[in-house]
């Protein structure tokens, strides 16, 4: 059954915590828990709001992708969000400027967007338009003028990454939420989190981290570590294999030996006392 995973979930209550803010009463104004979802209901088949006992054949929210193919679990992988409206740092924000908020983050490749495949929104209520990290689709259904829809990769999802930071960002920015660390400490932690697990062009030379697998070549640093353990692996098997090898070859031996003794080489080795002993049995034998 699809589930809703755990870093999905956390985001959800981020944004229920800051962004419902009459938690006894339904309001319009407020961010509503139905208005927040992760897995479709029962009857919805195929996208990222499915895990895999729902995609369907050419499901594009797998086939797209190979972060895509190699994640995909029994979890959802996309998040909705539907409308609000606050007032804060003198100015009100809303689905649409949260929406644009996000859009913007993903085209500047801002770190904690890596993971986001795909946002549908509207920025004006009247339009549907859709960010696509593939660049495969540009629009979706009018459900979006109401609601925005977030779709991430598989496998960020079935590694269990954080999902947070991109919704605490926005969430400070509208001061919502205080800004504990400085910039230069956030884009230090995102340089991190960038070469750890998508490399860059400081992390050096790129490797093929699972072999005759179906990862790409990369320099991030998991992809080294992987790179890493499939060598060690393969060494140990390979030192198993001649540790259990026979590699003595005592026939190879003895005519190697013999061959190199020539009659010279024999008769400089034999002291002369013992020669003239050998010659004086040799004189015996031959006059019997």
């Amino acid at each position: 059954m699809t589930r809703a995973p755990a870093n999905l979930m956390a985001v959800r209550s981020l944004l229920l915590t800051h962004l419902n803010i009459d938690k006894n009463a339904t309001r319009d104004a407020d961010l509503e828990p139905a208005e927040v979802g992760i897995v479709g209901d029962p009857s919805h088949r195929g996208g990222y709001h499915c895990g895999s006992d729902r995609v369907v054949k050419n499901d594009y929210s797998v086939v797209e992708s190979s972060r895509d193919r190699n994640g995909l679990t029994l979890d959802a992988a996309a998040l909705d969000v539907g409308q609000f409206r606050v007032a804060s740092g003198g100015s009100t924000h809303d689905l649409r400027t949260f929406s644009t908020w996000c859009v913007a983050q993903c085209a500047a490749g801002a770190a904690d967007t890596r993971d986001l495949r795909e946002i549908i929104y509207s920025p004006d209520g009247r339009v549907v338009r859709r960010w696509d990290r593939l660049g495969k689709r540009s629009s979706g259904d009018n459900s979006h003028l109401w609601h925005t829809h977030f779709s991430f990769f598989r496998d960020s999802i079935k590694a269990g990454r954080d999902q947070t930071p991109l919704f605490r960002r926005y969430l400070t920015s509208i001061g919502l939420l205080e800004d504990d660390m400085s910039e230069k400490a956030e884009q230090e932690i995102h340089s991190v989190y960038t070469g750890m697990f998508f490399g860059g062009s400081s992390m050096g030379r790129r490797v093929d981290p699972d072999g005759a697998g179906s990862q790409t070549a990369s320099n991030s640093l998991v992809a080294k570590l992987d790179y890493t353990m499939l060598r060690l692996d393969t060494l140990v098997s390979q030192l198993t294999a001649l540790a259990g090898r026979d590699f003595t070859d005592e026939p190879a031996i003895v005519q190697g030996v013999l061959a190199a003794l020539t009659p010279e080489k024999i008769a400089a080795a034999i002291p002369p006392t013992m020669a003239q002993q050998v010659a004086e049995e040799l004189a015996r034998r031959l006059a019997e």
